[in-house]
């Protein structure tokens, strides 16, 4: 008896276990020539505001802003495992958007397209070491890295969810 309850209660957790969503990407054709990606927790486009909207209110902010959805085109991304994107905007350098606690990475060739992107705008200070460490995954010769001497304040991105199409 005790052992027919383990089983089931064993297939049980299993059935339970393959119905969930995980933080995986995961995609959907919207129509025939259109691919949708997601990646981390899944996110609507809803409400996503144009990067330099995003880019502008934190510039005229001291401060962080907590929670934001934006959407802008993807300038560049990680060439090792696609672990950062930019989005380019015309309020200046390039946004960087980093992914939750290194959760998940976007594809390492979706330069070009468009991203939604969920979760936290802030200022950052990048550190000779991290700029010298993008440039290389970014695929910089070895003497454009060596010219990068000195930190950057810039405007950085911490999405907990991504759409790509």
């Amino acid at each position: 008896m005790f052992k027919s309850i383990s089983i089931f209660a064993v297939a049980a957790l299993f059935a339970v276990s393959c119905n969930q969503s995980s933080d995986k990407a995961t995609s959907e054709n919207a129509n025939d020539s259109t691919k949708v990606e997601y990646f981390g927790a899944k996110i609507t486009e809803e409400n996503a505001l144009p990067v330099d909207s995003v880019v502008s209110m934190l510039k005229n902010s001291s401060g962080d802003i907590a929670s934001v959805k934006a959407t802008g085109k993807i300038d560049a991304v990680c060439k090792n495992k696609g672990c950062w994107m930019t989005i380019a905007n015309g309020v200046g350098e390039p946004m960087r958007i980093t992914f939750k606690d290194y959760g998940f990475f976007v594809p390492k060739d979706c330069n070009g397209k468009t991203a939604i992107f969920e979760g936290r705008a802030y200022h950052d200070t990048t550190t000779v070491e991290m700029l010298r460490e993008y440039a290389k995954d970014d695929g910089k010769s070895k003497e454009e890295i060596e010219k990068i001497t000195e930190p950057e304040i810039n405007l950085s991105f911490e999405a907990t969810g991504v759409i790509i199409k």
